[in-house]
């Protein structure tokens, strides 16, 4: 890529890790294929923006490019050491010299031609590339399917059941092109979890409020709770008191490849109590305060 690698994320050569960060998630999400199918340009910008956060986003690849710009994965090939080392002073008496010091003593070996193959003329693998990908709670207790879009090729994605924000899916071959004959890098897509509005995750195990009446906690009964599978009834204890946690064994979430296990659920009791009373249900309330006084 001859492209100035801070150009395409639009960020300064000084620019702090955390403004890389920021530069290529915007740029990503804006030229990203899904936002822009069939759009040859944006698919090319995509990748471009990929391969700027790969360099920069690694300190050392960074600070080689930074030193030798384009020219960057000559200096790895070279272990991180200056093949000119004197300022640009080229201290051998021929060519011969030259590439028997750079391609022979870095790793290269003489052909039976008088040439030289370097690393650089080995197969290396491709580039692996991380893509978010966004589900809700419910589908990750569930499993389910995402269709990503790559090289003009719509693959479809199975999110495996208990998957939790930062779990990778793998796509084999699916990353940049390898080099030389090497194979292609890996697609990996890096799922995170949308927050619910009802159930609390906490690692595999869900937390949910459940409403209760007073009559029913101070006197024993049941109370059926809400799970990501189907509403279940539990016992509540006399004398139950608001913010006690019920648990429910495995009735949480599935533990990631995993076979059947779950998490445990933990309910949260919200004692309620009546707003409006009749005459004489209000009389016999505040006979039961005076009792219990």
């Amino acid at each position: 890529m001859s492209r100035d690698y801070y150009a395409v994320l639009g960020v300064s050569r000084d620019a702090s890790e955390d403004e890389i960060k920021r530069a290529f998630r915007q740029k990503a999400k804006q030229y990203h294929p899904d936002a822009n199918p069939a759009d040859a340009t944006a698919e090319a910008r995509f990748k471009e923006v990929n391969e700027a956060y790969e360099v920069l986003s690694d300190e050392e690849k960074r600070s080689a490019y930074d030193r030798f710009g384009a020219n960057w994965q000559q200096y790895q090939n070279f272990n991180g050491e200056n093949p000119f080392p004197n300022s640009g002073e080229v201290p051998f008496t021929d060519m011969s010299d030259i590439f028997e010091t750079i391609f022979g003593g870095a790793g290269g070996r003489r052909t039976g031609h008088g040439g030289f193959h370097t690393r650089a003329d080995f197969p290396r693998a491709g580039q692996d590339i991380e893509q978010d990908v966004h589900i809700s709670l419910r589908e990750a207790y569930e499993g389910t399917q995402r269709i990503v879009s790559k090289d003009g090729r719509d693959i479809t994605v199975r999110i495996p059941r208990g998957a939790a924000t930062g779990t990778k899916v793998r796509l084999a071959g699916e990353g940049h092109p390898g080099y030389n004959g090497g194979s292609a890098g890996h697609l990996y897509l890096v799922v995170q979890v949308a927050d619910d509005p009802q159930f609390e995750r906490k690692g595999d195990d869900l937390h949910v409020d459940v409403k209760v009446d007073a009559m029913t906690a101070m006197l024993g009964g049941d109370a059926e709770v809400p799970t990501l599978a189907r509403p279940v009834r539990t016992k509540i204890r006399a004398g139950t008191q608001t913010g006690q946690k019920l648990r429910l064994t495995g009735k949480g979430m599935p533990r990631l490849r995993k076979g059947k296990e779950h998490g445990d659920l933990y309910a949260r009791v919200l004692i309620t109590v009546p707003t409006q009373l009749d005459a004489d249900q209000r009389e016999w309330a505040e006979a039961l305060r005076k009792s219990l006084r």
